[in-house]
C-alpha cells in the first residue's frame, strides 16, 4: 500500500494562516491531506501539523485564521538580524557551522521570557499531547548547530517541540529542553523536505521557498524525492502573496492570508489529487 507525507513549511504567522486556508480549500474540493500517512512540520508548519493532528475539525481551525488577529503582538525580524544571518551564510558554507553562528546569535539577543513565548504557542494549540498520527518536528541546537527532529518518543513536550521550530533566532527565545536550546528548523530548510524520503507519495505547502548556501534549497530536496515519489509542491500565488504581506509576523494579516490561500487550493486541488489520490 502506498505511503503518504505531508510536509508543512515554515513562514510565520501568515504561513500558517496560508497553510490552513490551503488545507481547507483542499478538502472542500475533495481532496483530503489529513490522510497522510507522516506529517512533517518546520516552524509554522510546526504550528499546522499540531493543530491538524489534534482530533479538532479543519473547518473549526480554518474559521479561527479568519476570525482575526487576536491577541498576539506584532513581531518583525529587524534588519541587523537579517545581516547577521546573511553575513552567516557567507562566512560559513559549512551547514552546521552556519546554524552554530545563527544559533550564538540568538542565545545572545534580548527577546522576551521563554515562559512567556510557551504560553503564546500552548495558546495555539489544542492540546499539548503528541498525536497517534506520525508527526516530526523539526529544531536545530543553537549550541552546537545540529539539527533535530521531536517526535512522540524523543521525550519532548509537544508545546515544547513546536515552540523550539517555531523560535525564530532574534526575534523569540530559544527553547530550553532537557538542558539544551533550540532554535527555528527553518535555519536548516524551510521545509526539510527530505525526511518525507520513503514516502510514495508527497505534498509539501511552502509558504517559504528560498534557501542556498547553508540552508537546504526546496528545489534540491524535491528533486530528490522525485526519484522514487510522486511529488507536488504548493507555494503562494500572486494574490497570496499579497494578502500575506511583507511581514509573515504580522497577526493583522492572518484572516487575508487564510482566505488567500483557501481561494489558490481551487487552483491546484488537480495537480495536487493527481498525486495524492492516484492509482
Amino acid at each position: 500500500m502506498a505511503t503518504k507525507a505531508l510536509v508543512l513549511g515554515g513562514g510565520g504567522v501568515t504561513g500558517v494562516a496560508w497553510e490552513l486556508g490551503v488545507l481547507a480549500g483542499l478538502a472542500d474540493a475533495g481532496v483530503d491531506l489529513l490522510t497522510a500517512d507522516l506529517f512533517v512540520g518546520t516552524s509554522a508548519g510546526s504550528v499546522v501539523a499540531a493543530q491538524i493532528t489534534s482530533g479538532v475539525p479543519l473547518t473549526e481551525l480554518y474559521a479561527g485564521e479568519l476570525a482575526g488577529p487576536g491577541t498576539q503582538a506584532t513581531a518583525r525580524i529587524r534588519t541587523r538580524t537579517l545581516a547577521a544571518i546573511g553575513l552567516a551564510m557567507l562566512r560559513d558554507r559549512d551547514e552546521r557551522a552556519f546554524r552554530r553562528r545563527v544559533g550564538r546569535m540568538a542565545l545572545a539577543t534580548r527577546t522576551m521570557p521563554e515562559a512567556e513565548r510557551r504560553a503564546v504557542i500552548a495558546g495555539r494549540l489544542p492540546t499539548d499531547s503528541w498525536p497517534r498520527a506520525r508527526l516530526l518536528v523539526t529544531a536545530v541546537d543553537a549550541g552546537s548547530g545540529e539539527f533535530v527532529v521531536f517526535d512522540r518518543d524523543t521525550g519532548a513536550p509537544l508545546v515544547d517541540a513546536v515552540g523550539a521550530s517555531c523560535a525564530v533566532p532574534g526575534v523569540w527565545p530559544p527553547v530550553t529542553i532537557d538542558g539544551r536550546r533550540y532554535v527555528d528548523g527553518g535555519i536548516r530548510s524551510s521545509t526539510n523536505a527530505d525526511l518525507a524520503a520513503g514516502a510514495d507519495r508527497i505534498v509539501v505547502i511552502a509558504p517559504v521557498t528560498a534557501g542556498g548556501g547553508p540552508i537546504g534549497r526546496l528545489s534540491d530536496q524535491v528533486a530528490a524525492l522525485r526519484r522514487t515519489a510522486a511529488v507536488a509542491v504548493v507555494r503562494p500565488d500572486r494574490a497570496a502573496r499579497q494578502a500575506i504581506g511583507r511581514n509573515v509576523l504580522d497577526p493583522a494579516r492572518r484572516a487575508p492570508a487564510a482566505s488567500a490561500g483557501h481561494d489558490q487550493a481551487a487552483t491546484v486541488a488537480a495537480a495536487v489529487a493527481e498525486v495524492w489520490d492516484a492509482g
